[in-house]
């Protein structure tokens, strides 16, 4: 950075000091460290003491090889392939001119990465936004491996989870996916806790069990709207993969395989009913899931509240802020857009 750029950068920091901002924030929003910062105002009217290489790198491309390459790139043979099919084909012919990676460093260079064929580039739409205010509005569901008694053979987890409350609504073991399975299950799920018609969104990834016939006439008969991740993108779907990870990782999941289907049934039933009676949630305040579902926790909360409240009364110099935030945890979002995204952890970091 120049003397004249670093100047300008402790200067901003003093004006928003001025303005009431603290320096560390001033720093992060330059994207600056504090203590490079220090470091500066310490010698305010010295620049850039690095020297940098005195000789230039031996093994570094020549211009006439990057204008090759860019030539190559450009003719009528290669001009609709990608670096990597382009060093194929010129390893085939006995010809190598540089690595698949100075290829796309190269014509990134140039500006010449742009979708090189004559087909439309491969588009990526971001899921829809969904917003769960109650439980039974927005359904995650994802369908995950246990290991069987013969290697290489999976058992296949099936399980639903309900995005407000976080409650385990159904789940089932198969021997294999399907979306006969997948159909069977949400239906009965649907059955269960009495899902009206066009009220709940079910959230899925792009497999075959989650969008085969069988199953998308299941939820056109039932009402129930799909919405699907991007392919490859697991963050599209948080909720089911979180609990996966939290399925997995208890101290009593077999380092090995399930013995049997049996035994694989009676493991995941247990875990089960400890997550959704149990398992005091971070997600919602730390109350179960089944009390979230079933609308419990705003009485758990409110107590919890009050003996805070009490606690601060008889010590008020134990607490130089607030108390613990036991507010009730309003609506979730599953894939929020941007600026949704931000408005609600502003929200919350002002409850905190």
């Amino acid at each position: 950075m120049s003397l004249a750029d670093r100047t300008e950068c402790m200067s901003l920091v003093k004006e928003a000091e001025k303005s009431g901002a603290g320096r560390t924030a001033a720093c992060r929003v330059l994207e600056l460290s504090l203590r490079t910062l220090q470091r500066w105002e310490l010698r305010p009217d010295q620049g850039d003491q690095r020297n940098g290489p005195l000789t230039a790198a031996t093994n570094c491309l020549s211009n006439a090889e990057r204008q090759r390459m860019i030539e190559v790139a450009n003719s009528a043979t290669y001009r609709d392939l990608s670096p990597w099919q382009i060093v194929a084909k010129l390893a085939d012919l006995g010809v190598y001119i540089a690595s698949e990676s100075s290829f796309y460093r190269v014509l990134g260079e140039q500006n010449l990465l742009a979708h090189r064929s004559k087909s439309k580039p491969k588009r990526q739409h971001r899921p829809k936004s969904l917003i769960a205010r109650q439980p039974n509005e927005v359904w995650s569901w994802d369908i995950t491996y246990l290991k069987s008694p013969v290697k290489g053979l999976y058992y296949y987890l099936y399980l639903i989870l309900d995005v407000f409350s976080r409650l385990i609504v159904d789940w089932s073991i198969e021997e294999v996916e399907s979306a006969e399975h997948s159909a069977r299950l949400i239906d009965r799920a649907c059955q269960k806790q009495g899902v009206s018609k066009w009220k709940l969104n079910l959230h899925a990834d792009n497999g075959g069990p989650m969008k085969g016939a069988t199953m998308l006439a299941t939820l056109q008969r039932l009402g129930v709207m799909p919405s699907f991740s991007r392919p490859s993108v697991s963050n599209d779907n948080p909720y089911s993969e979180s609990l996966f990870k939290t399925l997995k990782y208890r101290p009593s999941f077999p380092d090995g395989a399930f013995a049997g289907l049996e035994e694989a049934n009676e493991w995941v039933r247990r875990f089960v009913n400890w997550y959704n009676t149990e398992h005091l949630h971070s997600g919602i305040r730390f109350v179960t899931p089944s009390q979230r579902h079933e609308g419990l926790d705003t009485t758990i909360l409110k107590n919890r509240a009050t003996v805070y409240a009490a606690a601060k009364a008889l010590n008020p110099s134990r607490w130089s802020r607030q108390t613990r935030n036991w507010a009730k945890m309003g609506e979730v979002y599953l894939n929020p857009e941007k600026e949704a995204a931000a408005e609600v952890q502003m929200l919350r970091n002002q409850a905190a």
